[in-house]
């Protein structure tokens, strides 16, 4: 029931779960690479073995034939009395399957069945009687074998042959045995494959945070439709200073192409202030104005601790409030001309008179801030400050610095004036 439970939970929707995909993935890869490496290896292995076998068989042949006591023996009346009992004691010592010495005219002078002396062999010599190595496969009396024939020189005349070999059974039965090891081996490798595999899945999926393929497309979609969606522009950097997005909106109130900020480095599309923003970080909001558009630019700053990191700036769009703004403050200062005829109830001219002159001496100043300044309620300073604005003798201009709603500043009509403000 448990193991059903399990089964079933590795299902979502009708499809594998990512884990799911990843271990058979790599599992399968890893099979697929052991098992090359392995059919390599016994290929490898088979040469290595017949190479072997060849190299021993080789060398005793070379050796029998340059042996003055068997070249003595093919002068002798009965050859095999001499060559038989050395060519068995090499073939023991060597664990070879035979050991045949025949002369020129293919008469064994030695065999492992002593009742084969005297016959003529079995197979093909030719090729030593010629004076050249074989090595190669052949059937005889004693069945299929690897084997190696040499000639038998005297002087420069072949007077004989020399086959050295082993039954091929043996040659695979070694080579089998090897193989037992080399699939042991396999086995062990794609065992411990698949371990690395269900380790290397479970990294890969805490890094994603145990979400599922779809889930990650549904998460890439929603941020792609958010993101476009927006009317604020959003502007990403990363520790290198490259931009790493930019949605529509920023691209639109930039007056550039999203492909010509994505990849882009910053320095290189945007212009000192809003650099400024992106680098040092500006949670209030810092008013720049680029082309025809007034825009309050957010930033996270691209410092901590002096290290470079990843960096977002948020763009606004001020350019109609900055217009309604500048309709009011026009519409204001006609109605003050049509005001100027006395003090509204509740004003004095003596603190009129030392509103004026504190304005004069800090422009661009709060209610609260001026009412610090004259030892005076924010209320009652807010109330001189308006009629000033009212009546034309001051202007009010909005601050954005603060957060939440913005702030209101005022100043003389005077000191605007000389301060290069309409």
């Amino acid at each position: 029931m448990a193991s059903k439970m399990m089964r079933a939970s590795e299902m979502t929707h009708g499809r594998m779960t990512l884990r799911v995909q990843l271990i058979l993935l790599q599992a399968l890869i890893v099979s697929v690479v052991t098992l090359i490496a392995g059919v390599m290896a016994g290929i490898i292995q088979a040469h290595t073995v017949r190479d072997a076998y060849e190299d021993r068989m080789l060398a005793v042949a070379q050796s029998i034939a340059s042996m003055p006591v068997v070249l003595d023996a093919f002068d002798d009346a009965d050859p095999s009395a001499t060559v038989q009992p050395l060519a068995e004691t090499i073939r023991r010592a060597s664990d070879l399957t035979y050991v045949v010495v025949a002369d020129a005219d293919g008469i064994r002078f030695s065999h492992p069945n002593p009742e084969r002396i005297g016959q003529k062999v079995s197979t093909d010599a030719s090729v030593p009687l010629s004076g050249e190595i074989y090595m190669g496969t052949q059937t005889g009396t004693l069945g299929p074998s690897w084997r190696v024939k040499v000639p038998v020189f005297k002087g420069s005349e072949v007077i004989g042959t020399v086959s050295v070999g082993i039954l091929e059974s043996q040659g695979t039965g070694e080579f089998a045995g090897n193989l037992a090891w080399i699939i042991g081996a396999m086995l062990v490798a794609v065992i411990l494959g698949i371990f690395g595999s269900a380790w290397v899945t479970s990294v890969i999926r805490r890094r994603i945070h145990l979400l599922e393929p779809h889930e990650i497309t549904a998460l890439v979609r929603n941020q792609e439709t958010t993101l476009h969606g927006l009317s604020e522009g959003v502007i990403t950097v990363d520790a290198s200073g490259t931009i790493t997005l930019a949605n529509d909106a920023a691209a639109r109130l930039l007056g550039v192409d999203v492909g010509d900020l994505t990849g882009a480095r910053a320095a290189d599309v945007l212009d000192d202030e809003l650099l400024a923003v992106l680098r040092d970080g500006e949670d209030a909001g810092h008013p720049v104005i680029v082309g025809s558009h007034v825009l309050v630019a957010r930033g996270t700053g691209a410092r901590v601790d002096g290290e470079a990191v990843d960096a977002t700036m948020l763009l606004r769009d001020h350019t109609e409030l900055h217009d309604v703004v500048r309709r009011v403050e026009a519409a204001d200062a006609i109605i003050a001309f049509r005001r100027r005829m006395g003090l509204p109830k509740g004003l004095s001219a003596e603190t009129l008179d030392r509103v004026v002159t504190a304005l004069d001496e800090h422009p661009d100043a709060s209610a609260a801030e001026l009412g610090d300044v004259l030892g005076m309620s924010r209320v009652s300073a807010r109330r001189y400050l308006e009629h000033l604005a009212s009546t034309g003798r001051a202007v009010r201009t909005l601050d954005y610095s603060t957060k939440g709603r913005p702030g209101t500043r005022y100043r003389m009509i005077d000191a605007a004036t000389e301060g290069g403000l309409d």
